[in-house]
């Protein structure tokens, strides 16, 4: 008995069939960065367009911030750098001026006092005039003191100005003692009420004047001549009378003197 032959099936393509139709294309894209067109002035835009992307790129990067605050700081902590050492320059320049020199204020006594005139006037003014000597001592061993042109001096019944003058401009040297007299004159418009006030002061023989100084000085350092200081101080005077063209006995005084820069 023959062998069974195995029979396979075999898939024959019909020729006379029409070929398949290729898939479709896919959708067109649409560009991320739209193209920008120029138009030159031979009226082509074609050759003339240029991505968008390159024009951005082309472009230069933007510049940092200034650091105005780094800067302003800095200017800050220079100024004050700067200040504080002037300080202590100056501070150092004032120590060693005061060591060598070693600065004292000028001395001042009333020496004497005298009234030429004391008038109640027809307008009931009252005229004064004193005559008062003054002793200025310098006690510095380094310092010499010229007095300048503006000094002021007044004498005062309480709180009621009676005259005032001036001391004359001069050169004080080197611990030296300086006399000098001073005409005061002033007139005051209340003068019934003050002559009374002061003749009544005058029962109990002790009538308190103020002497008021405000002298502008200079300096001298060696040979160097320095700006100009005030000395500002007070005299409180206690005298038995106001007795014109007589012999005023001052019972007692006590002056107070500060510079003033």
């Amino acid at each position: 008995m023959t062998e069974h032959q195995r029979i396979h099936p075999v898939v024959v393509q019909d020729v006379e069939a029409p070929p398949s139709p290729p898939p479709p294309p896919p959708p067109p894209t649409r560009p991320l960065l739209p193209q920008v067109t120029f138009r030159s002035e031979k009226g082509n835009p074609a050759r003339n367009q240029v991505p968008l992307g390159h024009l951005i790129a082309a472009r230069p990067p933007p510049l940092a911030p200034p650091k105005s605050g780094n800067c302003l700081c800095k200017c800050l902590c220079w100024t004050v750098s700067l200040l504080i050492l002037l300080l202590i320059i100056v501070g150092a320049t004032a120590g060693i001026l005061y060591l060598v020199f070693q600065p004292k204020i000028p001395k001042y006594s009333v020496d004497d006092l005298r009234i030429s005139d004391l008038t109640l006037n027809f307008d009931l003014s009252l005229y004064a005039r004193f005559n008062v000597k003054i002793t200025a001592e310098n006690p510095n061993k380094k310092i010499g003191i010229y007095y300048e042109k503006g000094s002021h001096l007044s004498v005062w019944y309480k709180n009621t100005n009676l005259c005032q003058g001036s001391i004359p401009r001069f050169y004080q040297g080197h611990q030296n003692k300086t006399a000098f007299n001073v005409v005061l004159t002033g007139q005051n418009q209340y003068g019934r009420t003050l002559l009374d006030a002061m003749q009544e002061q005058q029962q109990t023989g002790r009538i308190p004047l103020d002497l008021k100084i405000d002298v502008p000085v200079s300096i001298k350092l060696g040979k160097l001549k320095l700006n100009k200081v005030r000395i500002m101080g007070t005299c409180m005077l206690i005298v038995d009378n106001l007795s014109t063209n007589s012999l005023i006995s001052i019972k007692a005084s006590t002056c107070n003197f500060g510079l003033k820069l």
